[in-house]
């Protein structure tokens, strides 16, 4: 692990699924959100 180029692809690569998690988090809160407040399916 002393390698720097390891490292930061390592990083990159937790960075990206960190972030790709918390969009499809945000995605399902903001459905419920919708379809509670306009009782319809969210437009696609």
């Amino acid at each position: 692990m002393d390698n720097e180029i390891v490292k930061r692809l390592m990083w990159t690569g937790l960075v990206a699924g960190t972030g790709a998690l918390a969009s499809v988090v945000a995605m399902r809160v903001s459905a419920v959100i919708w379809q509670r407040v306009f009782g319809e399916d969210p437009p696609d």
